[in-house]
């Protein structure tokens, strides 16, 4: 049995209801499968709440507070604030509306961020905003950051592992300190970092950085877990706030004055929201602890199935007009997908699909992500079903 075998047939037991032994899915950086003690999670959420009613809200913080104790051993981030959020588009909003876009109007991101960060960014612009787009890939990224920095600069807004290529940015440290120099606050987007690609806040010297979280894929906790983590000390004041906000002030008389903020984890939220994801995401916390499935673990079961899967990709000696790799650089280099470039890409998504095989499509990237409990026949099952897909297309 191959290292990628032993863990995965450890693991596939535990996911009998996502039936992971028996389908084909490869969407693990979109979406993976929930270990079955999610749904005890869920069945307690139901209990909780049937029992304890309106003092149920005690026992959901708890939860969440397990889920900030996984994020901060992760990041080796002991001193980190880390907000609860439905998404991470609600916590980007949150974390915007804290500067006075008007005095200082110019954003600097990437032309290579995830949807959310982009879509709004550009909404922004239609408003007048000065969006400065850097290329994502370039080894200049830093330079070219330090070049568009002037005193009209509110933020720098970009991600850590690109959703497109899987690249791992490997400016950040670089990126930081220019920021910190500029007195420019950093925002990573790290949806498709963690769990991943493991990362210490203090050795790469980010702990002054805002790092935007999401449950919904390597961590395995489903939707409604996500997290803006932001640095001890934070003195921002979002305009977007909402009255979790300020859970100690909610008993003062009502003033005038200015409007108050916990010096908690929670200075970016809004309210009342469905606690289930944060029990369900607990008892998943518990599993991976359970099945000893640290970063490094993950991490090199993650490397494995990757570079399997280029092996066989590359195996197949595939028309370059049909179908290629996104790029060739070491896959030390890239996070938890294999992206293939083709302007087919969503007929080969469509047509897997039909064979029940799971796989996603943006643009014209095919983007394969596995999770820990996938075998190396499956890998090659996916890769041998490709060429027949593939082989049956024209240039």
């Amino acid at each position: 049995m191959n290292d990628i075998d032993q863990l995965a047939s450890q693991l596939q037991p535990h996911y009998a209801h996502f039936n992971v032994a028996n389908r084909l899915l490869f969407t693990g950086h979109s979406h993976q499968a929930w270990p079955d003690v999610a749904l005890k999670g869920v069945e307690e959420s139901f209990q909780v709440a049937a029992g304890q009613v309106d003092n149920k809200w005690e026992t959901a913080f708890k939860k969440t507070e397990i889920l900030r104790d996984y994020l901060r051993g992760y990041y080796d981030d002991p001193d980190g604030l880390y907000c609860q959020g439905e998404n991470t588009h609600q916590l980007l909003v949150s974390w915007l509306s804290s500067f006075d876009l008007n005095e200082k109007p110019k954003i600097i991101t990437t032309d290579s961020e995830f949807h959310s960060m982009y879509r709004q960014l550009h909404r922004l612009e239609e408003e007048g905003l000065e969006i400065c787009y850097t290329e994502g890939h370039s080894d200049a990224l830093a330079s070219d950051i330090e070049q568009l920095i002037d005193s009209k600069t509110a933020a720098i807004m970009l991600s850590r592992v690109f959703f497109e290529s899987g690249l791992i940015n490997q400016h950040l440290s670089d990126i930081a300190e220019i920021a910190r120099k500029n007195n420019v606050p950093l925002l990573v987007d790290d949806y498709h970092g963690t769990n991943v690609v493991p990362l210490s806040l203090r050795d790469a010297e980010l702990e002054d950085c805002y790092f935007l979280v999401g449950g919904y894929k390597y961590l395995q906790w489903g939707e409604g877990n996500c997290f803006l983590r932001f640095p001890e000390g934070c003195a921002l004041r979002p305009a977007i706030t909402g009255w979790f906000a300020s859970f100690s002030t909610l008993d003062d008389p009502r003033s005038p004055g200015k409007i108050e903020y916990d010096d908690g984890n929670q200075r970016f939220a809004t309210g009342t929201y469905d606690p289930t994801a944060q029990f369900r995401a607990a008892k998943v916390v518990a599993f991976f602890e359970e099945q000893d499935l640290s970063p490094s673990v993950l991490r090199q079961q993650y490397l494995r199935q990757l570079k399997l899967l280029r092996k066989q990709f590359l195996a197949q000696d595939f028309n370059a007009k049909l179908i290629k790799l996104y790029h060739r650089q070491p896959l030390e280099q890239n996070g938890g997908f294999l992206a293939l470039r083709s302007p087919y890409a969503r007929t080969i998504r469509a047509e897997l699909m039909e064979k029940n095989i799971y796989t996603d499509a943006r643009g014209d990237v095919l983007r394969l992500g596995p999770a820990p409990y996938v075998t190396s026949e499956q890998i090659k099952t996916v890769i041998t079903e490709l060429s027949k897909v593939v082989n049956r297309l024209q240039p």
